[in-house]
């Protein structure tokens, strides 16, 4: 499209990014305005997307890192022809696919934002996963407000980039210098942005955002450019074209105070069309062939950590579908991807340590069609848990696994130690959380995440643990083990993970004083096997649970709501790790806790002797 066509589009985009606003009653007509310009160039002359076919292969990747700018993103559909006026007009509505910030309702937005500093982070995967394994020519673009350059995460998505030399990544910032509350860091120093990009191994562009004709070249040589990601760092002005609002403070996240006349000040409706650039019909939806699997087998009576057979299990999936990839944050020696990167280190992803990275790339290749793995230490995982929420925002599906839980780690100390994982993973909505105790479980529920929809996680031990379970066992998602019951069951210990070894060695000791106890292993804390939780409440009416966990938000929760109907509950007791540890070996760290097989068994005879005494 020509330059004076472009700037009639951009000031459409305008009109219709106040106009939407204004319908509404709220959004950010002036974080739209500011990037309009550089919207109508790359919609009408660069962007390489078929509406009509979102799956398609060799689309490209839009991301508005940016969010809030949803009304320009939103004008951008209605140019191209993807939504009408009817629903353009449903803008922040209830039922509305176009909501305030946005999400994969709408079947062209790959992932959710609206978080600041998450866009290039996810963007970073999906290059990762094009440039890496050879999927398809689509580029990424990621238009970034400049405050959200504040984000520790755009600096870790912005050095790994450099790193990978991901020349399909476009980085579009959209310095129009002021944010929320007031001025940017750095206003309209777009050097300041250069500099630290350039470090990074970015070839950086600076133009005025403004000028057409600018980032009809810039945009012209990001495309050219070769063996580095590019940023184009444009100076625009907020709420553009508008006098009342153009670079004035105070007009962030609200409907301009005119819309009429604003509108008129534009020049006016429009109604311009624009033929987006389709990929080539030559790419094929090409999804891997799912082989055999053939999972690790392990004999009962062994002593297997389960980080082991994590490993070993991810190995074997990746033989058996090409789908699948492996991420780390450069522990894989420790959560045993390590061995993932042998057998297929195509599809390996070392993030180093960066965990905001590591997850939003899981994200971001799973948009691009892969079923991702990302492992690290449980405990570390919290410095991605926004990247965690957002993901169920995008609703998307990634297995995440946390190994060294709990304090059985041992002599590492409290930093090393997982002992929030649970609570943050099970607040996800729709996750799944599982935490075998075995090696055979392990491999199981391993192969069963590759399924699953949503965010999943599981939870791995550093420690050696008995094999108990046959390599032909079963454990469906949602279910649990019995594996100690009798008519003459006094109460009944639940145990997940390590626990579950202590809970039997607790009901044999009991056993020898007389006391019989009922044993589950609650592999899925999420969702939980209620059938057989409330069996064991009916038959014993008192449930102790125990956990290498904090007590709040872990397994005692978990059992707590399956009783929170209004249906009369046992008694419920949670043992679980009450106090900060230090360091100790796992024995030690057991026992301190509480959660060591005397413990348990000293718990069970005192509330036992309690009953016996009433």
């Amino acid at each position: 499209m020509r330059t004076e066509l472009l700037a009639e589009l951009a000031q459409q985009l305008r009109v219709d990014s106040v106009r939407v606003a204004d319908l509404a009653g709220s959004g950010h007509p002036t974080s739209s305005m500011s990037a309009a310009d550089i919207a109508a160039v790359l919609l009408s002359n660069h962007l390489t997307y078929d509406f009509d076919r979102p799956d398609h292969p060799g689309n490209d990747r839009l991301i508005f890192s940016k969010g809030h700018a949803s009304p320009l993103l939103y004008s951008m559909y209605l140019a191209a022809g993807a939504i009408d006026e009817t629903e353009f007009r449903t803008y922040r509505r209830e039922g509305s696919r176009l909501e305030g910030h946005p999400t994969p309702r709408l079947p062209w937005v790959d992932v959710a934002t609206g978080s600041l500093g998450q866009g290039l982070p996810v963007g970073v995967g999906m290059a990762l996963a094009g440039q890496r394994l050879g999927k398809a020519p689509y580029r990424v673009w990621v238009l970034c407000g400049d405050s959200e350059m504040a984000e520790g995460s755009i600096w870790e998505a912005a050095e790994h980039a450099g790193y990978q030399h991901l020349d399909s990544l476009t980085m579009i910032i959209d310095v129009n210098r002021l944010g929320q509350r007031g001025p940017t860091r750095h206003g309209h120093d777009l050097g300041a942005y250069a500099r630290r990009l350039h470090a990074f191994g970015w070839h950086t562009i600076e133009i005025d955002g403004h000028d057409i004709e600018a980032i009809e070249s810039a945009l012209e040589e990001a495309r050219s450019t070769m063996g580095e990601p590019t940023a184009i760092i444009a100076a625009t002005k907020k709420g553009r074209g508008v006098a009342a609002v153009e670079d004035r403070e105070g007009m962030h996240g609200k409907p301009l105070p005119d819309a009429a006349s604003a509108i008129e000040e534009l020049g006016g409706r429009r109604s311009m069309r624009v033929e987006v650039r389709k990929p080539t019909s030559a790419l094929a939806d090409a999804r891997p062939e799912v082989g055999h699997l053939n999972l690790p087998r392990f004999a009962v009576g062994d002593e297997i950590a389960t980080r082991d057979a994590y490993g070993q299990a991810l190995t074997a999936l990746g033989t058996a579908r090409g789908d699948i990839v492996a991420l780390d944050g450069e522990v894989g020696d420790s959560t045993r991807t390590e061995f993932f990167s042998k057998e297929h280190p195509e599809r390996y992803f070392e993030l180093y340590i960066a965990e905001q990275q590591l997850v939003a790339a899981a994200v971001g290749m799973q948009a691009c069609g892969q079923i991702p793995y990302a492992s690290t230490f449980a405990a570390f995982l919290t410095r991605a848990h926004d990247f965690l929420r957002m993901a169920t925002v995008s609703r998307a599906s990634i297995s995440v696994v946390g190994s060294h839980a709990g304090v059985s780690i041992g002599q590492d100390g409290p930093s090393q130690m997982g002992l929030e994982d649970l609570a943050m993973f099970r607040s996800l909505h729709g996750s799944t959380v599982l935490q075998p105790c075995d090696a055979n479980q392990t491999t199981r529920l391993v192969a069963a995440m590759a399924e699953l929809e949503g965010v999943s996680y599981l939870r791995t031990l550093r420690g050696k643990t008995l094999v108990i379970y046959g390599p032909d066992e079963q454990f469906p998602v949602g279910g649990s083990k019995v594996l100690r019951h009798s008519i003459d069951d006094r109460m009944t210990l639940v145990g997940s993970g390590i626990t579950v070894h202590e809970c039997l060695v607790a009901a044999d000791l009991l056993a020898a004083e007389g006391i019989t106890v009922r044993v589950i292993d609650m592999y899925s804390v999420k969702p939980a096997d209620e059938v057989t939780l409330q069996a064991a409440a009916a038959d014993t009416g008192c449930l102790i649970t125990v956990e290498d966990h904090h007590p709040q938000g872990g397994l005692g929760d978990a059992v707590a709501e399956v009783f929170s109907d209004g249906r009369p509950a046992p008694r419920l007791v949670r043992l679980g790790v009450r106090d900060i540890p230090g360091s100790a070996t796992p024995e030690e760290q057991l026992r301190a806790a509480g959660i060591d097989a005397d413990s348990i068994a000293a718990a069970v005879k005192l509330l036992t002797g309690t009953a016996m005494v009433r």
